[in-house]
């Protein structure tokens, strides 16, 4: 990574751990963390929604706790699997879409460098750099890697954040079962200590702490407001146990 310095109308490149050695400080960025904490929060969360509001229902319409075990090991698993699934499929397409724009940038430059030079500085200017400036900027970085640099500033698109199809199948397939886990374990609790009267109730409550954990984590590794993630996972966990716990309810009336 490189620092673009300005002095006396020329550029120079610094890199950066130089700068940093006459700094007193350094930042941390998370955004590198994005790709996998995004499927890892969405798979953990499914999990826990959905199996906790899954057992909650089946519970509701009058099940035991032998046929909510099966109820629950089911849904892991295929939780897991359609995570998995789904995430690839989704994140393979996004990097299609990344590959055939890179091919199209790259056709570009092959047919219409200066071109492209020139719109690549238009992007610094619209940016708040000046126009002579702008133009040394991208003449030196296209000198550099031009493809990367329109990549970069052009499409959006960064070794950070590019598309990873088996890192978010992998990822969201793994915290799909730890979470969906948590909620077969508290019936396996339930069912040992023989307080199926209270089943509901309990398989809740410890639902609910189990989201609000995994908010407070995931905003601590991300670096959000903790409290604001954990109020929103929580919310919308609720409301689905409520949902599903309703219409348990009305399956055990009308049958």
């Amino acid at each position: 990574m490189h620092a673009q310095v300005g002095c006396l109308g020329s550029i120079y490149i610094v890199h950066v751990n130089e700068v940093l050695d006459t700094m007193h400080y350094h930042e941390t960025h998370k955004i590198h963390r994005s790709s996998w904490l995004r499927a890892a929060v969405l798979g953990a969360n499914d999990g826990i929604i959905s199996t906790a509001s899954l057992l909650i229902g089946v519970a509701a319409a009058g099940s035991g706790t032998p046929n909510l075990i099966l109820v629950g090991a089911a849904a892991l698993v295929a939780g897991a699997m359609s995570m998995a699934a789904g995430e690839y499929v989704s994140v393979s397409s996004q990097a299609d879409i990344e590959r055939a724009d890179l091919a199209t940038e790259k056709a570009a430059l092959e047919n219409h460098f200066e071109q492209e030079k020139d719109e690549l500085a238009l992007i610094y200017q619209g940016r708040g750099v000046s126009p002579e400036l702008s133009k040394q900027v991208a003449e030196q970085l296209m000198e550099h890697d031009a493809l990367g640099a329109h990549a970069r500033d052009e499409l959006g698109i960064s070794a950070q954040v590019s598309a990873q199809p088996i890192q978010a199948a992998v990822s969201s397939a793994t915290a799909f079962t730890l979470g969906a886990a948590l909620p077969v374990i508290a019936v396996f609790l339930i069912a040992f200590f023989q307080l199926e009267a209270q089943l509901i109730p309990f398989l809740s409550i410890s639902s609910l702490i189990f989201l609000a954990s995994l908010g407070a984590t995931a905003a601590y590794v991300g670096g959000a407001p903790i409290k604001t993630a954990v109020l929103r996972v929580t919310f919308w966990g609720a409301l689905a146990m409520i949902i599903t716990a309703g219409i348990g309810e009305l399956f055990q009336v009308a049958f």
